[in-house]
């Protein structure tokens, strides 16, 4: 007796099809796996026995053997239930249909759902159907090209496949997308801190807000996601697929549409921020892709930590070693750091007196330099002061950024650019696309910003003035984008 079911293996991100051969003899009673990795033989052979048990199925007087191929995949309960298929159709003597089988087996039989489901039926392009636990019935609902239905139990599938039950498609589950909580209505006063997340929400610029505890930095952060641009299709799936393998995603939820924000603890080691584990797990960094990185208490992080961030967040992607495998996650998003002005994080500050020396404090920022800090384009101080009036909302301010990321993307698309966003400008982009006027080069020529600061202050002004609908760069444009440059010496100081 011989079956051939196809089942699909995950690494990172992408997705490779699975062929599981059953055969059946009769002889003593074996249960052979082959093809798997070493590690993740006696826990498959355990479910699937088990879960074969529960449906009253013994295997006595005859020697299954289970090739699978490639060899060498791990399984972390994706191939639990292609394995059972391929074994009661072996059984039965009959051939399976064409498609692709994922879940976990538990002991009770049922069919448990498993991380990076979407991704897995994403990467396979000629396969026309699946069946994917019921948990997963959501995020599955994303997937487009394949006909996808989902089980809660092992006997479903089989009752499916002999044609005595009906599975249900999973573009029927219900989507129930979380709705927006906050808005940029609700903050008041915090002109500066405004203005500099409607520039940095506007052309990607890093940014980095100083200000004491409760000042705003976390508020204004967390508003951030809500004034950028809505996901397009490719970035949600890509997005979701991401979260799905972190196991991120909640059952009653499809495709994640707004972007994510994470905001990790200052004790989290490099492999909590850029990824790790075994198998390989995304870290902050690439939870955050297309969203936002909110590095707060930025001073408290490890420096090891930062420079392993520092080092994805030039890549633009997170590289993990498992043993002879390696795994990629993209990481791309836009980072946000909070930092006290002094070591008691009072300085300069009303109500509230600062304590340290005046060289105290110089050595203090000086610490602050480093990889991430080097990273940024802008810097709005924060007094707290959150008794002026309300801002606009986030969906105007939206609206503003929108229009200065189609004028970006229009530039890009004629060849003016080699980047869609003005923080991802080059030097040689910059001088096509973001010459000042002569009274601006006048500025920038008695500022003295050298050459790195320099560029990012073009970087943020051609966005300033895209914000403003202007085709050229303005004096007032480098002005602001002057005075928004991360110089630490431009800080007060008691």
């Amino acid at each position: 007796m011989l079956s051939e079911v196809c089942s699909v293996a995950l690494s990172g991100l992408v997705a490779t099809l699975v062929r599981i051969v059953v055969t059946i003899e009769k002889g003593p009673s074996a249960f052979e796996l082959l093809g798997l990795a070493e590690g993740c033989v006696r826990e498959t052979k355990a479910r699937v026995l088990t879960a074969f048990a529960r449906l009253g199925k013994w295997f006595d007087d005859h020697k299954i053997k289970v090739a699978l191929s490639p060899a060498g995949i791990r399984n972390d309960g994706m191939l639990d239930l292609a394995i059972a298929v391929a074994v009661i159709m072996a059984l039965e003597n009959k051939s399976a249909p064409r498609m692709v089988f994922v879940g976990e087996l538990a002991m009770t039989a049922a069919v448990r759902p498993v991380r990076g489901t979407l991704p897995a039926l994403l990467g396979l392009k000629d396969v026309p159907a699946a069946i994917v636990p019921w948990g997963n019935g959501n995020e599955a609902a994303c997937v487009q090209h394949m006909e996808v239905r989902a089980a809660a139990h092992l006997y479903e599938v089989i009752e499916y496949l002999q044609g005595t039950r009906q599975l249900t498609l999973a573009n029927s589950f219900t989507d129930r997308a979380p709705v927006d909580a906050i808005d940029m209505v609700d903050v008041h006063g915090l002109l500066a801190g405004r203005r500099a997340v409607e520039v940095a929400a506007a052309g990607l610029h890093p940014l980095m807000f100083i200000g004491s505890p409760g000042s705003g930095k976390a508020m204004l952060t967390r508003r951030l996601p809500t004034v950028m641009p809505p996901l397009s299709h490719a970035e949600a799936l890509e997005v979701t697929s991401i979260h799905s393998v972190a196991g991120l995603l909640e059952t009653n939820q499809q495709l994640l549409t707004r972007r994510p924000l994470r905001s990790p603890h200052h004790t989290a080691d490099a492999a909590r921020l850029v990824g790790g584990g075994s198998p390989p797990r995304p870290g902050e960094v690439s939870l955050a892709h297309q969203g936002v990185l909110f590095l707060g208490d930025m001073q408290s992080f490890k420096r090891k930590a930062l420079t392993a961030l520092d080092k994805v967040l030039e890549a633009g992607e997170s590289a993990i070693q498992d043993h002879q495998t390696r795994v990629t996650f993209p990481a791309r998003p836009l980072i946000v750091a909070g930092v006290l002005p002094c070591p008691c994080g009072f300085n300069r500050t009303k109500n509230r007196t600062c304590n340290c020396a005046p060289a105290r404090v110089r050595a203090y920022r000086e610490r602050l330099r480093g990889t991430i800090f080097g990273r940024m384009h802008l810097h709005a101080f924060l007094s707290g002061d959150v008794h002026g009036p309300r801002g606009d909302s986030s969906a105007e301010v939206r609206a503003r950024v929108v229009k200065a990321r189609d004028a970006q993307q229009s530039r890009f698309e004629q060849g003016q650019a080699s980047e869609q966003v003005n923080g991802r400008l080059s030097v040689a982009d910059l001088g096509r696309v973001a010459a000042p006027d002569a009274k601006g080069r006048r500025m920038l020529s008695r500022a003295e910003l050298g050459p790195e600061l320099e560029a990012t202050v073009l970087r943020v002004a051609r966005t300033m003035a895209d914000l403003d609908g202007s085709a050229a760069m303005r004096a007032h444009h480098v002005e602001e984008g002057i005075a928004l440059a991360p110089r630490m010496e431009a800080w007060p100081c008691n």
